[in-house]
């Protein structure tokens, strides 16, 4: 499937700000089963934009802005041809051995309800692929999406407490409980395609991938209990939402800040045949 994204970031500042540096991963990068056949960044004030990769191999531009402005907007947009590959991860850029992603961080830390949740989940199931079947099943089952309650410094605890959150929480508390399980398991942030028809969205996406010897890198997606599809577009991986969060930076003066986001993912109007 030919997927057509645009992403627009929004800032506004009660005050002119002075200045602003912001490292950007809204670039995908091709592996088997995706391709990226047009991509492009525009910032609405004059920068330049240094392109570098970042230790987990993604694709990041760093900008920064000299003052004073009251507004400012990050937009992307362009087309990734995706193919359905089952979930199943091959050919993308890695820098570190599969163990790296046991570490435990801040927001995926796991505490004693989901290590047993963790725990119960595995009494129930025999080999490595089944176990993270079945947690995503449980997850998506016994986990409500809802914007209201969580933010982004929500963590994987506090998120399964409440039994609530976003696709970010999802997928953190799936991590959380398959590190603890020893399976390495590390976030992906991107888009999705929906199958409603709904197009407009109000963030982008967020999954799983988790480590299973016998076959590399597989990607599960909690918030829709599905392992990926044709319908995701893999963007940037870390640790947790910190390390492949799509805009991050800092800012100097300007007073209050308003952030608004404007996502779109739709079949591109032009779709390549086979």
């Amino acid at each position: 499937m030919r997927i057509h994204i645009s992403h627009e970031t929004r800032y506004r500042y009660d005050a002119p700000t002075h200045g602003v540096i912001q490292t950007l991963r809204l670039t995908p990068r091709n592996h088997d089963g995706q391709f990226v056949a047009d991509w492009r960044i525009d910032v609405s004030e004059d920068c330049r934009l240094d392109v570098q990769e970042d230790a987990f191999g993604n694709i990041t531009h760093t900008f920064t802005v000299e003052g004073p402005f009251a507004d400012l907007s990050v937009a992307v947009e362009g087309e990734v041809e995706v193919q359905d590959t089952a979930g199943v991860i091959r050919g993308a850029v890695e820098r570190f051995p599969p163990s790296l992603y046991l570490r435990p961080t801040p927001l995926t830390t796991a505490d004693e309800a989901i290590t047993d949740f963790a725990r119960e989940t595995r009494s129930r199931e025999t080999g490595t692929l089944a176990l993270l079947h079945a947690l995503l099943g449980r997850i998506n089952n016994e986990m409500t999406y809802d914007t209201d309650p969580t933010r982004a410094t929500t963590t994987a605890a506090e998120a399964f407490a409440l039994k609530r959150g976003v696709c970010q929480d999802l997928t953190h508390v799936f991590i959380a409980a398959a590190r603890h399980l020893d399976v390495p398991a590390r976030y992906v942030g991107g888009y999705f395609r929906r199958a409603d028809g709904v197009v407009d969205q109000d963030a982008g996406h967020a999954w799983a991938e988790a480590h299973v010897p016998s076959v590399g890198w597989i990607a599960f997606d909690p918030a829709n209990g599905i392992c990926t599809t044709d319908a995701h577009v893999r963007v940037a991986i870390g640790l947790d939402y910190l390390g492949a969060a799509p805009v991050r930076g800092s800012r100097y003066g300007g007073g209050a800040e308003t952030m608004a986001v404007k996502v779109r993912v739709d079949q591109a109007a032009r779709q390549v045949q086979s």
